[in-house]
């Protein structure tokens, strides 16, 4: 490896009245520093190289001592891992390799005692292909109730051969799969807007907000304090799933509003959910990743009677140039005032190249960069940014490593490469996992105090420039 991390500084025990005081204000979300966790990579308790829930809980005095409010977690369900946890087998349990329901229980309490909030991952646009509802429509064949919950079609074709319509995977590749069927013959298709394993959900079908409505009381009821809703702009298709009539279809997104994302009966889903969240004490809230062409869409989804924030892409897609942060940052503000949310502002996550390396980039180059770039620069730059983030009016969310400055691992060796979208053509770039290496806790040993037992991902070594 050829970059070098900074060790983050010593947690800190000492209680803070202002975090205390903050989480328990009715409106704490509206001024919330929100922290993200990606627990495989924030810190390892058991020596296994993948981090853990109880490795979180171990933390929380440190996030505490950063002055954050509420924390918020990527998934840590039962999944196969095909795309690291957001595709989804059970709901309602804790994956063997970050623990499970009591070590999540633990986690609450602690935050809770420490004037932390805990924000879960929802992911309702897609379900596991191992969840046993899809296991169980494959078994049964066409005309299985089971099916009519997801997107199951009969191919095009004189054999049914070709896709039910022209839409592409988010990671390249068409977003339709052929099943082989229990008698063993090419059957029907299913819709993956992302990987093969990860089959949509049809949201028309009754059965499905029902589940998902029992999944948010279940979490509700542990106590949680609210949930990021994962591709909150995908659950609702156009009706007859029309062609989009074109390819290179991820050069649209972000552009228009697509057959498969940003469709308006959305809202009528969170309407529903809000309806149950408001059911609980304490201010509980809704985040939602929506990628829409414009900040005036977004607001739609946080209107008084749906989700409560809504993650600012705009923003944080925006180039270093100033007046460029300056108008996006006006329209912003213009855009949330008729509906009366905050603002939130986001420079880097799970998903995107770290901003330190981003920035150490010249322009143009999108939200998944290969370079190292000018670390100085990027540094420098990234300092400012998050400087000018958090004076922001509103809320804003902190990537883990953030406060340190953490560049992206650019020369991460192909064959320990992770991202599903790394594997399929003509999709993202596949370049996420440099974000998810995991983090330093030290200066020196294996892992940089990260783990006993190494990390899944190779970290880069110490001393090198």
């Amino acid at each position: 490896m050829s970059q070098q991390y900074s060790a983050a500084p010593a947690p800190t025990t000492r209680p803070d009245p202002a975090v205390a005081t903050v989480a328990q204000r009715g409106d704490w979300w509206r001024d919330a520093v929100i922290y993200q966790v990606y627990p495989r990579s924030f810190a390892d308790s058991n020596g296994d190289g993948m981090g853990d829930l109880e490795g979180v809980r171990s933390r929380l005095p440190y996030l505490q001592g950063l002055g954050v409010d509420a924390v918020w977690l990527s998934p840590f369900y039962a999944s196969p891992q095909a795309d690291a946890g957001y595709d989804v087998a059970d709901y309602r349990a804790v994956d063997p390799m970050f623990g499970n329901l009591l070590d999540a229980d633990a986690l609450i309490r602690d935050a809770h005692e420490l004037g932390l909030r805990i924000i879960v991952d929802l992911v309702p646009n897609h379900s596991s292909d191992q969840h046993e509802w899809f296991k169980r429509a494959l078994a049964e064949g066409p005309g299985s109730p089971l099916r009519e919950r997801y997107h199951f079609r009969p191919g095009k074709g004189a054999d049914g051969e070709l896709p039910p319509n022209d839409w592409e995977s988010i990671f390249g590749g068409p977003a339709w799969t052929r099943v082989t069927e229990p008698d063993g013959t090419p059957g029907e298709w299913y819709l993956h807007l992302f990987a093969p394993e990860q089959p949509d959900f049809n949201w028309e079908h009754p059965a499905v907000g029902d589940e998902f409505r029992s999944i948010l009381r279940f979490w509700l009821d542990i106590g949680v304090d609210g949930f990021r809703i994962d591709v909150a702009h995908g659950l609702v298709k156009a009706e007859g799933l029309p062609d989009l009539g074109s390819h290179d279809q991820l050069k649209l997104l972000g552009n228009d509003v697509m057959p498969f994302f940003d469709q308006d009966g959305v809202h009528e889903v969170y309407r529903q959910w809000r309806l149950v969240l408001d059911e609980y004490a304490g201010e509980r809230i809704f985040v939602a990743e929506a990628w829409t062409p414009t900040v005036e869409r977004t607001a739609n989804y946080v209107r008084p009677d749906e989700l409560h924030q809504a993650f600012n892409f705009q923003y944080l897609a925006t180039e270093w140039d100033a007046k460029e942060l300056r108008q996006v940052v006006d329209r912003t503000l213009e855009a949330m005032r008729p509906v009366g949310a905050p603002a939130t502002w986001v420079l880097s996550n799970h998903d995107v190249t770290r901003h330190a390396t981003r920035f150490a980039n010249p322009p143009g180059l999108g939200t998944q960069i290969r370079t190292a770039g000018d670390r100085a620069l990027g540094l420098r730059r990234a300092r400012a940014a998050s400087l000018l983030m958090l004076a922001l009016p509103g809320s804003a969310y902190v990537y883990q490593g953030e406060e340190l400055g953490l560049p992206d691992v650019v020369d991460l060796p192909d064959e320990v490469r992770q991202d599903p979208a790394y594997f399929r053509g003509a999709g993202q770039d596949g370049f996420r996992d440099g974000c998810r290496v995991p983090i330093p806790w030290t200066r020196e040993g294996s892992s940089y105090g990260f783990g006993a037992g190494g990390s899944w991902l190779p970290q880069p070594r110490a001393g090198a420039s």
